[in-house]
C-alpha cells in the first residue's frame, strides 16, 4: 500500500493520459468481445472517457510538474492546448454519427481510433524530451492513417489513407533523423538539457538536426513545403475525419512545435526563426492563391488550412510570450471556426448524396436561410472580417510580429489575408446571389447545433474576448 502511495506523486501530472489510455485498453477488449453491434455502446463510452479526461485536464493544476523522469511535463500551456484538442475529438464524434450511419460505416473501431489518436496527441502536447515527442507523434499518426481511409470501399478514401501513410512515414523518418543528430551533437534528449548544451553557438550538426526536426513537424501541421498531402487527404477522407484533421492533430502538432523551439532551442532563436519565417510566408502565399480556382469545398478548406497555419507561424516567429499567446488564441478560434465550416459541409446533402461542389451552394439563402447565415458568418471569420473572431485571431499574431520588429512578415500576412478573402467572399456571393438549386435535406440536429454554435461564437467573441485571451496569455507565460 505504501509503495502505491509513493508512486502516485510521480505519475500524478499524467493522470488524464493514464485514464484515457486505460479507457482505450478496456474498450478495445469490450469491442472485440461484443462484436460489430457494439458500436453505439462503444461510441457513448468513448465520449464519456473523453469528457472525463477533459474534466481531469481542466481541474489539473496549471503549475509546472513533471513525470516519468522528466519526459512528461504538465503546465499551463499543455493544459490550454489539451482542452482545445479534446473538444475537437468530442465534436468529431458528435458530427460523425449521421455520416457513418448514411455510409454504413458504424464500426466500433472508429471512436476507438479517435480515442487512441487523442491519447497520442496529449502525449505530444506534454512531451518534454525527444523520445516522448516521437512516441506521442507515432501513436497519434498510426490511428490517423487508419481513419483517413476508414471508408475503405471508397477509392478516394483509400487513396487518401495511402498518401497520408507514405508521406507520414517519410516525415517521421526525417524527424527521427533530426532528433538523432541533435542527440549526437549535444548528448541530451531532454529539452532542458538540449537548451543548456546550446548556450553558446550551435554546431553545423545541431543546425541540420534542428532543420530535420522542424521539417518533420511541418508535415504534421501541413506547412509549405510539406503540405502536398493536405488537399488530397482532405478531399478523400470522410468529411468528419477531415474536420478532425483540420483541428485536433493540428493543435497538438502546433503545441509540440512551440514547445520544441521555445524550450529546447531558445539559445539559437535566430536559426530556427529563419525556417519558421520562410514556412509562414510560403504557407500564407500558397493558401491565398492556390484556393482561388478550387471547385470542391473540401479542397478549398484544405488550402485555407495551409494559409491559416502560415498565420499561426507568424506568431511563433516572433519568439515572444506575446507571440505564443497569439498562437494559442488563434488555434482555439480556428478550432471553433473549422468545425463549424465542416458541419455546414456535412449539411450539404441532396438525394442521399453528400455534395462537395461549391456550385451546389447556389441560392442557399433562399432554400435554407439559417444554414446560409451560419456558412456566411464562418466564411467571414475565416477571411478575417471584423468584428468576427477570425479578425482578432489574425490581429494578435500580426501585433506580436510587429512588436518583434518583423515588419515584412506582418505586411506579407496582411496582403495574403486580403487576397485570400476573395475565395471566402466568393462562397458568400454564391450562397446569397446565385440562382437557387434544389434545396438540401434537413441536416441532423447534432450537425445543425455545431454549425449554429460555431457561428454564434465567432459573432459573440467581440463581446467577451477576455476569458480566452487571458487564458492564452497565462498559457504562454508558462513556457517562458
Amino acid at each position: 500500500m505504501s509503495s502505491s502511495l509513493a508512486v502516485l506523486p510521480v505519475v500524478a501530472p499524467a493522470i488524464p493520459e493514464l485514464f484515457a489510455g486505460a479507457g482505450v485498453l478496456g474498450l478495445v477488449l469490450a469491442g472485440a468481445a461484443l462484436g460489430d453491434k457494439s458500436y453505439p455502446f462503444i461510441r457513448w463510452l468513448v465520449m464519456l472517457v473523453l469528457a472525463v479526461t477533459l474534466v481531469l485536464v481542466y481541474l489539473a493544476s496549471g503549475t509546472h510538474a513533471e513525470a516519468f523522469g522528466g519526459a512528461f511535463v504538465s503546465d499551463g500551456f499543455s493544459r490550454f492546448m489539451k482542452i482545445a484538442m479534446l473538444w475537437g475529438s468530442l465534436l468529431t464524434l458528435i458530427i460523425a454519427e449521421s455520416y457513418l450511419k448514411d455510409t454504413r460505416r458504424q464500426a466500433f473501431e472508429f471512436p476507438l481510433l479517435i480515442l487512441i489518436s487523442t491519447v497520442g496527441m496529449m502525449l505530444m502536447i506534454s512531451a518534454n524530451d525527444l523520445i516522448a515527442l516521437y512516441l506521442g507523434l507515432e501513436l497519434s499518426s498510426l490511428a490517423l492513417y487508419v481513419v483517413a481511409s476508414f471508408d475503405r470501399d471508397n477509392v478516394r478514401s483509400s487513396e487518401a489513407g495511402l498518401k497520408y501513410f507514405v508521406l507520414g512515414a517519410l516525415s517521421s523518418g526525417m524527424l527521427l533523423y533530426g532528433a538523432s543528430l541533435v542527440y549526437g551533437m549535444t548528448g541530451e534528449i531532454a529539452f532542458a538539457g538540449i537548451s543548456k548544451a546550446l548556450t553558446g553557438t550551435a554546431s553545423v550538426g545541431v543546425i541540420f538536426g534542428l532543420v530535420f526536426v522542424l521539417a518533420g513537424l511541418a508535415f504534421k501541421i501541413s506547412a509549405v513545403p510539406f503540405h502536398m498531402w493536405t488537399p488530397d487527404v482532405y478531399e478523400g477522407a470522410p468529411t468528419p475525419v477531415t474536420a478532425y484533421f483540420a483541428a485536433g492533430p493540428k493543435i497538438a502538432a502546433i503545441a509540440l512545435l512551440v514547445r520544441v523551439v521555445e524550450q529546447a532551442f531558445p539559445g539559437i532563436t535566430s536559426q530556427w526563426q529563419q525556417v519558421i519565417v520562410f514556412m509562414a510566408i510560403a504557407s500564407m502565399g500558397l493558401g491565398a492563391f492556390a484556393a482561388i480556382g478550387q471547385k470542391n469545398i473540401k479542397r478549398l478548406l484544405a488550402y485555407s488550412s495551409i494559409g491559416h497555419v502560415g498565420y499561426v507561424l507568424v506568431g511563433l516567429a516572433a519568439g515572444t510570450p506575446e507571440g505564443v499567446a497569439g498562437v494559442a488564441t488563434y488555434m482555439a478560434i480556428y478550432l471553433v471556426t473549422s468545425f463549424g465550416a465542416f458541419a455546414c459541409v456535412l449539411a450539404m446533402k441532396r438525394n442521399d448524396v453528400y455534395c462537395e461542389d461549391i456550385s451546389d451552394l447556389a441560392g442557399l439563402s433562399k432554400t435554407n436561410p439559417a444554414l446560409a447565415f451560419a456558412f456566411a458568418m464562418l466564411m467571414f471569420s475565416l477571411a478575417g472580417i471584423p468584428p468576427l473572431a477570425g479578425f482578432f485571431a489574425k490581429f494578435y499574431v500580426f501585433a506580436a510580429a510587429v512588436n518583434a520588429k518583423l515588419y515584412p512578415l506582418a505586411i506579407i500576412g496582411v496582403v495574403t489575408s486580403v487576397v485570400g478573402a476573395y475565395y471566402y467572399l466568393r462562397i458568400v456571393k454564391i450562397i446569397y446571389f446565385d440562382e437557387p438549386k434544389e434545396g438540401f435535406v434537413p441536416a441532423p440536429i447534432a450537425v445543425r447545433f455545431v454549425a449554429s454554435a460555431a457561428a454564434v461564437l465567432v459573432l459573440a467573441f467581440v463581446l467577451a474576448p477576455a476569458p480566452l485571451v487571458t487564458a492564452a496569455t497565462a498559457a504562454a507565460k508558462a513556457l517562458f
